[in-house]
């Protein structure tokens, strides 16, 4: 896998920590950008951390599951695909601007769950791991300080169509790797 590739899945990835980072963006009236740059290593270094604890725990049972790897990949990356284009209908809550520590960490873990599934799909192809776990922190990371300025500056119109998005992008990751490996 390729590094656009995996720029690609990153930027799927990253589309529900952008959400978040654009609904937290709504509510900042000061010092957006100091919060922009704490949600952004937050977001981006947990999506960084859960491939890694995902291709660890893939890489055990490769041996056991090699002659269908492609269909999980296909069905993991679909089914966090079809999560995020459902969870794009649902409306943005408005949360207190102010950065909490703890409640921040809860959302950078939820917002990375995806990217755990992911590294388990990972462990089953031929990827060099620190540039794919690189490539989706940095990725996250720029898109979630920009989601920050566009909610704090243009309100949430932005928010639901990039986690469809981002669902769609998974979908299609997910079918390309399938057809690979059947063609």
């Amino acid at each position: 896998m390729g590094i656009l590739e995996l720029g690609i899945i990153a930027i799927g990835l990253s589309m529900d920590a952008f959400a978040v980072s654009v609904c937290k963006g709504l509510s900042m009236k000061n010092h957006y950008i100091k919060n922009a740059l704490i949600i952004g290593l937050f977001f981006g270094g947990f999506q960084a951390i859960m491939p890694i604890i995902g291709y660890t725990a893939g890489w055990k049972f490769k041996a056991y599951i090699v002659s269908f790897d492609h269909w999980i990949a296909f069905f993991a990356l679909s089914a966090i695909g079809i999560k995020m284009i459902v969870d794009s209908k649902k409306t943005c809550p408005v949360q207190d601007g102010d950065i909490c520590l703890k409640t921040l960490t809860l959302l950078a873990i939820a917002t990375s769950i995806d990217a755990l599934i992911v590294g388990i799909t990972l462990s089953f192809l031929e990827v060099n791991l620190l540039e794919a776990i690189g490539i989706i922190g940095i990725i996250t990371f720029i898109l979630s300080v920009v989601g920050v300025g566009i909610g704090h500056k243009f309100g949430s119109r932005f928010n639901m169509k990039t986690e469809l998005i981002g669902g769609l992008t998974l979908i299609v990751m997910g079918t390309k790797i399938l057809i690979e490996h059947l063609i």
